[in-house]
């Protein structure tokens, strides 16, 4: 906006609103991906012979500093063990191995990474959750930021500083 002697201001950087950005903690690391059926016969048995034999033969190094999704697309009965053994060989190698597809550990991630914010350092304050974001951020940690931010920040907006939608804000105390 142009004041009277033509000079621009940006009114929201001196509005002081504080613009968290969950895509920025989007995990870093690339995806692989270990579905146990193609290690069954029929891609529905185990037998444990052929299974620990075909768990040595695989290439382990493949999964270095990677994030292992660990899981089985079929309704094969999968004993508990199985999974240990195949996290035995990857824990060399991945760099994390979480059970679940790409989503669900997304999900995780971001539960945890929201679990261990300091909400405090908001207090007080117009917060900004970023929205539009290109990587696949989750509804659930919307909600969780959301959750963590409400007992301490003035106002919550979900959006771009030049365009919100308001979400929660604090009444004003009455002074008597």
């Amino acid at each position: 906006m142009k004041t009277s002697e033509n000079i621009l201001v940006n009114r929201v950087a001196n509005s002081g609103l504080i613009t968290i950005n969950l895509e920025d903690s989007f995990p870093q690391v690339s995806f692989k991906t270990f579905d146990v059926k193609d290690f069954l016969f029929k891609e529905l048995i185990l037998k444990e012979k052929d299974f620990r034999a075909a768990l040595k033969e695989h290439d382990w190094p493949a999964y270095k500093e990677h994030i292992l999704l660990l899981y089985c697309s079929t309704d094969a009965i999968i004993p508990v063990w199985a999974y240990m053994l195949v996290s035995s060989y990857a824990t060399p190698y991945a760099s994390s191995i979480y059970m679940g597809n790409k989503s669900a550990y997304i999900e995780h991630h971001y539960s945890k990474v929201i679990s261990e914010m300091d909400f405090s350092q908001y207090e007080g304050k117009r917060i900004v959750v970023k929205g539009c974001s290109d990587k696949p951020v989750p509804p659930s940690a919307y909600m969780a930021i959301t959750k963590g931010l409400h007992p301490h920040a003035q106002s919550i907006m979900y959006g771009e500083p030049c365009s919100t939608v308001p979400i929660f804000k604090r009444p004003r105390k009455i002074v008597k």
